[in-house]
């Protein structure tokens, strides 16, 4: 089979993007300036994962676009405090989030607290309504195969939509071999579930490492935005290039 192109892997990534400011200083402009970059000459991304605060702002600035607004609860530390949690996605469902992204209590899983890993992936999964829920194992911190493993067969038997593998914050971020070990999981788990790939990708390579792996774990057309997503804050200008676009010029006018 001939390898794909680079603008071939950057227009399935570009589809497929979860385009995010989750930076400690994002205010409103930069969530405007966000907004407007998610549209493309070259096609819509998937998504803009914003800060709670900003959902209604990302929403209001998207209007009619089919491009979803994401938020993240229980993030970035992972805590155990699930009626907070539950507020905060029921806050964010109302202020219009289609998508959540709820960080695993991965320290009590690690130490075989499982439980309330449990507890809250269920609870945030009831609060959620219609929106997808993406759970977060953080797997640079659970590390081992095997527990990365049972985070992915717990979130998938409590109900998540989506494995998502990182929150960006801590050292290590995605990474090909946990992605592998949770596109296992997907597999096995006995309904359809995606992937969310995030944290230090930044280049069309680093997009094409987690595509072609979907490809051959899943089958050729499986990563697509239904299924498959990049979270990323600075892989889409490398994108537009591959795709003939100079990204400095992008402004989302279209």
């Amino acid at each position: 089979m001939t390898a794909a192109t680079d603008a071939e892997i950057a227009a399935r990534a570009l589809a497929c993007l979860d385009l995010t400011d989750l930076t400690d200083g994002c205010n409103e402009r930069a969530i405007e300036t966000l907004c407007a970059r998610a549209h493309t000459p070259k096609g819509d991304v998937a998504a803009v994962c914003v800060w709670p605060r900003f959902v209604a702002l990302s929403k209001e600035r998207l209007g009619a676009q089919r491009i979803a607004v994401a938020t993240v609860v229980n993030f970035p530390a992972g805590g155990e405090r699930v009626a907070e949690v539950v507020a905060e996605t029921e806050q964010a469902v109302a202020d219009g989030a289609g998508e959540i992204d709820l960080v695993l209590p991965y320290r009590a899983f690690a130490e075989g607290r499982a439980d309330v890993a449990g507890r809250m992936v269920d609870a945030v999964r009831n609060a959620c309504g219609g929106s997808l829920l993406k759970v977060i194992l953080e797997t640079g911190m659970l590390r081992e195969k095997g527990l990365i493993r049972r985070a992915a067969d717990l979130a998938i038997a409590e109900g998540a939509d989506f494995l998502k593998t990182s929150t960006g914050k801590v050292e290590v971020n995605a990474t090909p071999e946990a992605a592998s070990v949770m596109l296992d999981a997907i597999a096995t788990g006995g309904r359809p579930v995606g992937l969310k790939a995030a944290g230090g990708i930044r280049s069309v390579a680093d997009a094409r490492a987690y595509i072609e792996l979907a490809d051959l774990k899943m089958g050729a057309g499986w990563a697509a935005p239904e299924t498959f997503r990049l979270g990323a804050s600075s892989v889409l200008g490398p994108l537009l290039e591959a795709l003939g676009v100079d990204p400095d010029t992008h402004t989302g006018d279209y």
